[in-house]
Parts: structure tokens; C-alpha cells; sequence
């Protein structure tokens, strides 16, 4: 199986902070599970921006769906991004002037390698009804709750079939029935495309439905790998 993902000797730190990153190595393949986990501050966010580039490492290879995101340029960056990686964020960067519908087809409306279909229009209804907001569709963010928000996020994410997702606290704000219907809707994705799913999470009831864990300890000011539990 290959890898989507290829870490090498990353160094990241925020300028005017104590805080480093250090990533020795991590591979991820294609079609895994991973989830985050790991104390606050211990770099989660970071990394997923940092493998979205959204953010450029001090040195060493971030490689992710076969380019160094390290190196690109903003505009080759943002269309390699959108055309690649869902991105689910942690505050959900919705537009306020746009509908729940047109949210979620943002995508669509923000790259030209990307072509809007009556397909994919139908493709975002049946993702808002499996998390149960297909009734919120022309509502504006405005009118959601914090919930309802989330799930706009997630379907965005997943609305192009991107070999790579990248959830950050996907259901941090949710219930426990929609936390279930939310992991559901993102795994059983991943399952059936054989597509990655990378997830930060504080929540360790949903450990068991990933392929891998990592714990973040061994990567915050330290030369060493990450603990892995299977």
C-alpha cells in the first residue's frame, strides 16, 4: 500500500513562542484511519496545517498525495489543496453570506480544475442527509447552531472524494447521536473509496473505530517517533 502521507526531519516553531514541532519521520498510508491525540499545545492543529500547507515547516519534507506541500507556491499550494485534501478546520470557516448548500459546494466555486455538476449538487444533498441537515440546506451559518455548523464543515470536506481528509475536532461541538453519525459519515467514507482519513480528537470514545492512533507526546520537543497503538 503506498504512502500518502511522508514526514521527514520537520521542524516547525512560531516565531516569538518556546514552541517547536519536531517530526523525525511518519509515514501514512493510503486507505489508513489515523486519528491525533495528545494534551493541548501539543502540536495536533499544527501538523494537519503543516500537511495542508497551510503552514511551512522550518526544514525537512512534508510530501502529501505525491507533492512536498513544503515548497509550493501559495496559488499552487491552494489549487493542489482543494483539488486533494478535504479539510474539515476547527473553528468550520463557513461564509456567512452563503447558504448551507452553497457551503458546501464552495469547492466548486473556488477552483476551476473543479466542475460543478447536477451530480455533485445531488451528491451534497445526500451528504447533508446522512448527518441530518438536509432540512438546514437554505439556511445561512448565521441560523445554525454550533452543531450544525460542524456538519456543513464535514460534508465540505468530503464533497470532492479526496484521497485525503484532514478532520480537525470533527465532533467537538456535536451530541452524542450526530458524534456517531458524523464519525460514521467520515470512516465509512474513507472505507469506501479506500481514501486516508487523518483526525485530531480529544474524545477517546472513538479510538477503536481507527486504524491507527498517534499520541503527540513523543512528537512535542522531541527527536523521537510517535508512540503508536493499533
Amino acid at each position: 500500500m503506498s504512502d500518502i502521507i511522508e514526514i521527514n526531519d520537520l521542524h516547525f516553531a512560531f516565531a516569538g513562542t518556546t514552541f517547536r514541532l519536531q517530526v523525525d519521520e511518519l509515514r501514512v498510508s493510503l486507505g489508513e484511519t489515523v486519528a491525533f491525540i495528545g494534551s493541548s499545545g501539543s502540536g495536533k492543529t499544527t501538523l494537519l496545517h503543516l500537511l495542508a500547507g497551510i503552514r511551512t515547516p522550518e526544514s525537512g519534507s512534508v510530501t502529501v498525495v505525491g507533492r512536498d506541500v513544503s515548497g509550493l507556491a501559495t496559488a499552487s499550494s491552494r489549487d493542489h489543496r482543494v483539488c486533494n485534501i478535504g479539510l474539515v478546520f476547527q473553528e468550520f470557516e463557513l461564509l456567512e453570506h452563503l447558504s448551507v448548500l452553497d457551503n458546501i459546494l464552495l469547492p466548486y466555486r473556488i477552483s476551476a480544475a473543479l466542475k460543478l455538476t447536477r451530480e455533485i449538487v445531488d451528491r451534497a444533498q445526500q451528504l447533508a442527509e446522512s448527518v441530518d441537515i438536509n432540512d438546514k440546506l437554505g439556511r445561512y451559518p448565521g441560523r445554525l447552531s454550533q452543531g450544525e455548523r460542524q456538519r456543513v464543515a464535514v460534508c465540505r470536506a468530503l464533497l470532492t472524494e479526496p484521497p485525503l481528509v484532514l478532520a480537525d475536532e470533527p465532533t467537538g461541538n456535536l451530541d452524542p447521536g450526530n458524534k456517531w453519525k458524523v464519525v460514521d459519515a467520515l470512516i465509512d467514507d474513507a472505507k469506501r473509496r479506500q481514501s486516508t482519513l487523518v483526525t485530531v480528537t480529544h474524545d477517546h470514545e472513538l479510538l477503536d473505530r481507527f486504524d491507527r492512533v498517534i499520541d503527540f507526546s513523543s512528537f512535542h520537543a522531541s527527536s523521537q517517533t510517535a508512540e503508536v497503538a493499533t
